[in-house]
């Protein structure tokens, strides 16, 4: 279990966060963010299940704790404790998302990696439209009279189909489709980077490199400023694969 990535969602959410690791699970558990009502995906079965239904997983999330007998001596310092003000729900949320006095400094790992998760999916999903436009525009006349034998001539109009129905997906927050976005860029740097070195066409084959590795590793990292470079980087290759589509 420990090796394994989760993706999370609220029952009332469409939108799915992730992937996390277990220790990142068991952070956010403790500060309240993932409950046993929460669902997780789970692979084996394809479906979503609240945690609370697995035992394996409630267990290491949420350990039951012995219940402490307060001894006598104490009884002072708790009602000394009792006079100061009641901490809420939001107070603890507050601190441990870092945005009290005290916890400025101290925002708990596991949010930072859950925003950072977060953009790096809205990265893929504006990467993945960046290449679809240049896919699909140069068939454009083809595709809106839908002439069968002008699309079997342009193979990429298919490929540029399947990257704006996976943007979709992805941005409707349908994480199971992440190990196809990898795969998409990983079929990206061979397809195009075989045509574009055999052509010794320079700055495409960059271009296509770095728009397939900034699109993958966009979906694999999870601390903020590898995620934000990465992001760039996948699109401006893919920005820059498009032009040279459209300009030939």
């Amino acid at each position: 279990m420990a090796t394994q990535e989760y993706y999370i969602r609220e029952a009332s959410e469409n939108e799915a966060r992730g992937p996390f690791n277990i220790e990142q699970l068991v952070s956010l558990a403790e500060t309240g963010q993932v409950t046993v009502e929460t669902l997780w995906y789970d692979a084996a079965l394809e479906d979503w299940t609240a945690i609370g239904a697995t035992e394996e997983l409630k267990g290491t999330l949420f350990p039951e704790k012995r219940k402490l007998r307060m001894k006598l001596k104490d009884a002072a310092a708790t009602k000394k404790s009792d006079m100061l003000a009641p901490i809420t729900i939001e107070d603890m949320l507050a601190g441990a998302e870092g945005r009290t006095a005290e916890t400025r400094h101290r925002v708990d790992p596991g949010i930072r990696q859950a925003h950072a998760a977060r953009i790096g999916m809205w990265a893929g999903v504006v990467c993945l439209v960046v290449a679809a436009a240049g896919e699909l525009l140069p068939s454009a006349d083809a595709i809106q009279a839908l002439d069968t034998n002008k699309l079997i001539e342009q193979p990429l109009v298919f490929l540029g189909a399947v990257d704006l129905f996976t943007a979709i997906m992805l941005g409707l927050g349908v994480t199971a489709f992440y190990p196809f976005v990898r795969f998409r860029a990983a079929v990206g740097v061979g397809l195009f980077g075989f045509v574009y070195f055999t052509q010794g066409l320079d700055m495409p084959l960059i271009a296509a490199i770095g728009g397939s590795a900034g699109l993958y590793m966009a979906t694999v990292c999870v601390n903020m400023f590898p995620v934000i470079v990465m992001s760039l980087l996948g699109i401006a290759g893919m920005a820059g694969t498009s032009y040279f589509l459209l300009s030939v």
